[in-house]
Formats: C-alpha cells, structure tokens, sequence
C-alpha cells in the first residue's frame, strides 16, 4: 500500500460573522490520501467541502488542526517556505470562468505559474503553455491571443486545469470541477482527469455533491455533513453498502436513468440542513436521522472501523 501523500489531522475551519456568532465550516475532520489514487469528498451544498479544499490550500489558512503534505506541516508553515511547497499541490476552482483574469490572454493566464515560480526560462515557457493547451484539448492557435469571456465554460475549464497541472503537482484538488457544466460537457472533463491522471502520476481530491460522478472517478469516498465526516470507505464498497444513514439518504437521491421506475423515498426526517453557526449537539445528522435516539443527541459519534477500510461515525450504523 502506498505512503500517505497527504495526511489531514482534526482539521477545522471557523468564520467569525458580524453579529459575533461563529460558522463552523469544518469541524475536525480527518482524512489520508495515498499516492496516487483519487478521494471523493461529497455532501450537501453547504456542509463545508470547499472550506476544508481551500483550508488545505492555505486559503485561508485552517483554524486548527494539521495538514501533512510530503511529511510538511503545511498549516504551520508561512511566507517564503509555504511558497515553496505551493507548486507541488494546485487547485482547480470551481466557478470555470470566475476563476480566470478577464483582462488576461490565455497564453499569459497559463504560463503565470511558470513565471511566478521561475519555473523555465521565458524563451521556453511559450512552447510548454502550446503543449499543455493541447493536452487539454484547446488548439492554441485559436486559443492563445484570446481572453475567457471568448470561451465556453466547459473550455475555460480546461483553461483551468491547464493552469493548474503545468507545474506537474503532486496534488490536484478539484473543487466540483463540473457541477456548473453541461452533461455531454461534464463527461469530457471527467474524461481528460482521468487521463491527466494516468498520464502525469496525479494524486486526486475530487470534491462533489453529485454521488454519481464521484463514483466514477474515486478510489476511496468520503462523506461529509454539516463540516463532519460521518463515512469514508472504498468506493464500490459505499455504494454497495452503505453504513451511514446519511449515506443511504444520498444514495437514495440518485435519479435512475429510466423514467418508468418509481422514484425511490429519501430516508430524512427533514429537510432543511441545520445551521452551521448552531449545530445540533451529540450527532449533527440526528435532526434529520430516522434511527436517531437519545444517544445521537448526548454523545458525538467518534468515527471506526466496521470493515477493512471502511470507516463510520454513527452510534447505530446500518450494518450493524
């Protein structure tokens, strides 16, 4: 089994708001991810995956907690030594178009992280951004002396991905890269991940609320509610057997593609996700829990082993 390439430890993130309460965005989650292979984090909107993506990041840094990325703290690292290690992970942003200048070229928004790291002398960083837009599937002649808003959102993502992977990091996060995409679009993006993947010895997070394309491009899931994980376990192994209501509940969403199937009941008591600036006590999913009992709301359920892999934080897991 391959060597952790990141390893995040209690890892929490906390907004301060003008009437002085606090959102806990994220709340002491803990996670690896092995060399070479892809984690799924999904969820509701809302309970936290982009908090903990960019907190990963250092944007901005996390409220507490560790994140070991090559045997680096990263969260107790700043200025000129933090710098150095920002080449070795990137991030794919999730509004395509937003997350490009729109008074830069294509050629210049590509070859910034070049420049900005003296990655290559600048008579070499032309011809890498041709070949990198070509990876991606852009033909540079046309894209090159363009801005984004001359662009598609499925190929101002590809501007994206072409940006984030030309320092060829260790770490790629992706946060919901195609949920503001079409369908036919969203599968060509999946598509080129996945060959960027193989083709360059990516390491992968890939962020969604969307169960459905995560499982086709995770190794490893791990679900998140309301700034918790409350599962994680290899994919096919999730998707088979669920052990976290939740999970179940989220399953139990996916639409099928035939519309003479009845749709299947989603196993909440509610509907509305709790606030995150007042979490429910005990259990933050018991508000919403059809098995919840007095426990959930008294005891935080602490995550464990129900299977090789398989990890659970609930008092009353389904396969128990």
């Amino acid at each position: 089994m391959n060597a952790p390439l990141l390893r995040v430890q209690e890892l929490s993130v906390e907004f301060a708001v003008p009437d002085g309460r606090t959102v806990h965005a994220v709340s002491g989650i803990s996670f690896e991810i092995r060399q070479g292979e892809t984690l799924g984090l999904v969820g509701e909107s809302g309970c936290g995956k982009s908090s903990a993506a960019r907190a990963l990041m250092q944007l901005p840094p996390p409220t507490a907690g560790e994140v070991w990325f090559q045997g680096v703290d990263l969260a107790a690292q700043s200025g000129p030594a933090l710098r150095r290690m920002r080449p070795h992970l990137q991030m794919i942003f999730q509004d395509p178009i937003a997350s490009l200048n729109p008074r830069r070229k294509v050629a210049d928004i590509v070859a910034a992280p070049l420049r900005v790291n003296r990655r290559l002398p600048e008579a070499e960083i032309a011809p890498r951004v041709a070949a990198m837009l070509e990876a991606v599937g852009l033909d540079p002649r046309l894209a090159l002396d363009r801005r984004p808003h001359e662009f598609s959102g499925g190929q101002c993502q590809r501007i994206s991905i072409a940006r984030a992977v030309i320092l060829e990091p260790a770490l790629l996060i992706c946060d919901e890269p195609v949920s503001s995409l079409d369908v036919s679009v969203q599968a060509q993006i999946l598509n080129l991940l996945r060959e960027m993947k193989a083709r360059m010895g990516l390491t992968m997070l890939f962020i969604s609320h969307d169960l459905a394309v995560v499982k086709n491009v995770s190794d490893r899931v791990a679900v998140m509610y309301l700034g918790r994980i409350c599962e994680l376990a290899p994919s096919e192994t999730l998707y088979r057997a669920p052990a976290h209501p939740y999970t179940a509940a989220l399953l139990s969403a996916i639409p099928l593609p035939d519309p003479t199937q009845p749709l299947k009941p989603v196993q909440l008591t509610a509907s509305d996700l709790p606030s995150p600036m007042d979490p429910p006590s005990g259990c933050r999913f018991r508000t919403r829990c059809p098995r919840a009992e007095p426990r959930c709301a008294a005891e935080v359920p602490q995550p464990r082993d129900i299977a090789p892999g398989h990890q659970v934080a609930c008092h009353f897991p389904l396969t128990a």
